[in-house]
This record gives structure tokens, C-alpha cells and sequence, in this order.
């Protein structure tokens, strides 16, 4: 059997921050949907094999709308690897989540409108994944059971909304996601998670709110600067907490043996054509999602 290999994609604060974490091989990867964001880079850390690669690119070029997330997740689907922990600055929509909390949600909602959301858009084949549950139920617990190891204010849950951005929200958008439900405000979430549904992975969110998004007034004497160096600041911390987070649970992880899930299997009855009707061009280009599917 072949060593589990865990993917980490690292957002807005986290993506440098592990940088400075992981090192190991780097891995240039070409895929049929254009390159990743950067190289991956490959290593073995707290015990596992892992696979980081940063969202927004080395020097942080991507906006979210630019990231390539169909290369990111084939890229990592293509070395091996079975469950991504991912991770992402997000605006807090509710009193009870502080910045520098961290957040596993278990819910989104996708406002994005300019994004390929799926590898299975061309004619030939038709797939339709189930996405109730969009985040990993496995996965999310194997994260808030590591987190009773650090001293940090982790959720168990809550309702991510993914946006277009790059701008943020206005108030009345900010009012309306929180009437919606919404607990966060991000821009990446989406497709991500989708694709990695699609893909057969595992795929868990870790949330690291900096701000109340601008549902909440901002104190009116503060300077623009003031503000953001007060987002920043949240957000180092956040990141901080958040590492610690990612290293308890690869810890785990590495010490349990691999849990059966219904993430791995997605495929299963989501492939709707039939195999000696999909073309041939098209189980070339999407063969490493459909394997043994003859």
C-alpha cells in the first residue's frame, strides 16, 4: 500500500508562513488545465508526506479570481495525493467569532461568478457529484480533535460565503450574508473544494477571520492605516495559531491509520455516460479522475 500523502494549500498569511515550514523537493508539474500557482514542494513533515503548494503563488501575484485551482488540484491529485488541509483569511460575520479565532466550517455558499467550477465541463462526458456535505466530515473532526492540543479558540463549524472579490463587501452585502446564515466571508473557498470533491480528495477548510468584514462599525478614529495594521496584525496571529493547528493534526494523522470515507468514492455514481460513450480525447485529458471506470 502506498504512504498517505497530504495535501497543504496555503492562503492569504498561512501560504508564507509555511513556506518558511516545508522544505523539500520542488516540483514543476504541467497539467492539461495550464500550471499551478507555484511549484509544489515535497517533503515529509511531522511524520507524513505532504505536498504544499501556495494558493496565491510564491510572491503572493494571484488575485483570487486568477488562481488556476483546476492545475492546483490535478497537480496534487497527479503526485498522490488523497486529503488537502487548506487554508484561508476570511471576514467574520458573527459577534462570537473573534479575529485570530480559527474556523473548520462545514457549509458554504458560492456568490463566485467568474470561475470554472468543475474539470467535467466539456462535451463527452456528464458528472454530477454530490456536494451536501462540501467539506470532508472526516477530515474536519481529525482537525478540532488536534485542536484541543493548542491554546487557540477553534470552531466546530460554520457557514463560509465565497465571493468574487477581489473588492470586498458593501454593508448591504455584508447584512445580507449574515441574514443568509453566513458565518464567513472569503474569496477562495470556491471552486476549490468542488473541484477537490471531483477529484476524490478529502478536503477540510481551516478559517482565519482578521476582521468583522464591515457588517460591524469600524471605529471611526482610526485611520486607514491604523486599520489595516490591526487586520495584519490579527492575521499573523491567526497564522500562527493556525500552523500550530496543521502540525498537531499531521501529527495525528500520521499516527492513526487512514479512515474509509465517502470523499475517496465521489465517482462512484456521479459519472453519468457511459464509458463507451465518453471520447477518447476526453478520457485522455480526465483519465486520472476515472480510473478502472471501463
Amino acid at each position: 500500500m502506498s504512504k498517505p500523502i497530504i495535501g497543504l494549500i496555503g492562503g492569504t498569511g498561512l501560504g508564507q508562513a509555511l513556506l518558511q515550514e516545508v522544505q523539500g523537493q520542488s516540483r514543476t508539474i504541467t497539467t492539461p488545465f495550464g500550471e499551478p500557482s507555484a511549484p509544489i514542494i515535497q517533503t515529509t513533515w511531522q511524520g507524513i508526506d505532504v505536498a504544499f503548494l501556495p494558493r496565491h503563488g510564491l510572491h503572493h501575484t494571484l488575485s483570487p479570481t486568477a488562481v488556476p485551482y483546476r492545475a492546483n488540484i490535478y497537480a496534487l491529485k497527479s503526485l498522490g495525493v488523497t486529503r488537502i488541509l487548506a487554508s484561508g483569511a476570511t471576514g467574520s460575520l458573527r459577534e462570537e467569532i473573534r479575529p485570530k479565532d480559527l474556523v473548520v466550517p462545514d457549509q458554504l455558499i458560492d456568490k463566485t461568478s467568474r470561475r470554472t467550477a468543475t474539470f467535467f465541463d466539456e462535451p463527452g462526458i456528464a458528472v454530477h457529484v454530490e456536494f451536501a456535505e462540501p467539506f470532508c466530515p472526516t477530515l474536519r473532526q481529525a482537525l478540532i480533535r488536534a485542536g484541543e492540543q493548542i491554546d487557540a479558540t477553534i470552531h466546530d463549524g460554520g457557514t463560509y460565503v465565497c465571493m468574487e472579490g477581489p473588492a470586498f463587501s458593501t454593508i448591504a452585502e455584508s447584512r445580507m450574508h449574515r441574514a443568509w446564515g453566513g458565518d464567513l466571508i472569503g474569496m477562495t473557498c470556491m471552486p476549490e473544494a468542488k473541484l477537490a470533491r471531483e477529484a476524490e480528495m478529502c478536503y477540510a477548510l481551516i478559517a482565519l477571520p482578521t476582521d468583522y468584514d464591515c457588517w460591524r462599525p469600524h471605529d471611526k478614529t482610526a485611520d486607514a492605516g491604523a486599520l489595516l495594521r490591526e487586520i495584519i496584525g490579527n492575521l499573523e496571529q491567526a497564522t500562527k495559531n493556525s500552523v500550530a493547528l496543521i502540525k498537531a493534526t499531521l501529527a495525528a494523522l500520521a499516527d492513526s491509520q487512514r479512515e474509509s470515507c465517502k470523499c475517496n468514492t465521489a465517482l462512484r455514481t456521479a459519472v453519468w455516460t457511459k464509458p463507451e460513450h465518453i471520447p477518447p480525447e476526453t478520457k485522455k485529458r480526465l483519465g486520472i479522475f476515472l480510473p478502472n471506470r471501463e
